[in-house]
């Protein structure tokens, strides 16, 4: 196929401006490829950031694949994420591009998937999957979160002194995108021989954070930072400073660098964030489908793992562009 035409199938793959449409036999009349998206919380900043850089996507070029975009409405409905990807095995759509709430709970339905002939690749969140047999291997398109994680912690040991304390409010304990950047936090704190004297988990929202890092500077007043598995959990932690008046004393990190946070990194607020580029994550793992589906690749050919970037983020740092947010 000429380059061109696979450039513009490539680029064609793109949302509805709802970031939501109805599943429907996705064998289309005419012979064009469907693919699937299966979002977390389409009421998360990071999720929204992934939607807008796919309708940005499908803004520049015309199209030509149908592509369905589901997610769901809280931040971990492992069951609805279930039965999301249950619907669209029974749609026969080629291809799903999925975000996983729970790395092990929706692998048999993802296997289910590839045993209908349906292309899985996972972005954002990879799959626990120990499977012996390469067909059922799941491809990850996304970014090491433990080493964003251990970036943004040893920017935050440079900023303390060894001895120091810390706190961790992770992400859910069944998330694995959670659980590698709760190791990242550690392995930079260990570098720093800074202690993590709590550590706790939330639910991804700024209720959580706040909640928990109010029982941490109460349990614990001595400490000096909190490091924050997402950008939303920052935010209730910062408002927990507030209101504890410890604010200039304790440096909070975030994850994800979402526009909320932005005034509050000018501010100093917020000592720092990572960026990993959610605009663009979505487009790299629909482009792997893609890829297949044209290639005429089948599960076991696809390679199991395609890093993106990512980059530390803090005050007085040249932003990075966001890929694919404008162009």
């Amino acid at each position: 196929m000429p380059s061109l035409a696979r450039r513009r199938l490539l680029a064609a793959c793109a949302l509805s401006a709802s970031g939501l449409v109805r599943v429907r036999d996705a064998r289309a009349a005419d012979g064009r490829a469907t693919i699937a998206l299966v979002m977390k919380s389409v009421n998360d900043p990071f999720v929204v950031s992934m939607i807008d850089g796919a309708n940005n996507y499908q803004r520049h070029f015309a199209s030509q694949l149908d592509l369905i975009a589901r997610g769901t409405q809280g931040d971990n409905d492992v069951a609805a994420q279930i039965q999301i990807v249950e619907s669209l095995i029974d749609a026969k759509v080629q291809a799903i591009v999925i975000a996983p709430t729970d790395s092990k709970a929706l692998l048999p339905s993802a296997t289910k998937a590839i045993r209908a002939g349906i292309i899985v690749i996972a972005i954002d969140n990879a799959f626990d999957d120990d499977a012996d047999d390469p067909a059922f291997t799941i491809p990850f398109v996304g970014p090491d979160s433990r080493r964003g994680a251990r970036l943004v912690g040893n920017y935050l040991g440079s900023k303390l002194k060894a001895g120091d304390e810390v706190g961790i409010i992770g992400g859910p304990a069944n998330d694995r995108n959670a659980q590698q950047r709760a190791i990242g936090f550690r392995d930079a704190m260990n570098a720093a021989n800074v202690r993590v004297a709590a550590a706790d988990a939330g639910d991804w929202s700024l209720a959580s954070g706040k909640s928990i890092a109010l029982q941490m500077l109460y349990t614990r007043p001595t400490l000096r930072g909190m490091l924050c598995a997402n950008d939303t959990l920052a935010m209730g932690a910062i408002d927990a400073i507030r209101i504890a008046g410890k604010k200039g004393r304790v440096l909070v990190t975030g994850y994800n660098n979402i526009d909320a946070v932005q005034p509050m990194l000018e501010d100093g607020r917020l000592l720092a964030t990572v960026e990993q580029f959610g605009a663009r994550q979505a487009v790299f793992g629909v482009d792997v489908a893609v890829k297949a589906l044209l290639e005429k690749r089948r599960q076991r050919d696809l390679s199991p793992y395609m890093e993106t970037p990512v980059q530390v983020v803090a005050k007085g740092m040249k932003r990075p562009p966001r890929l694919g947010a404008s162009s």
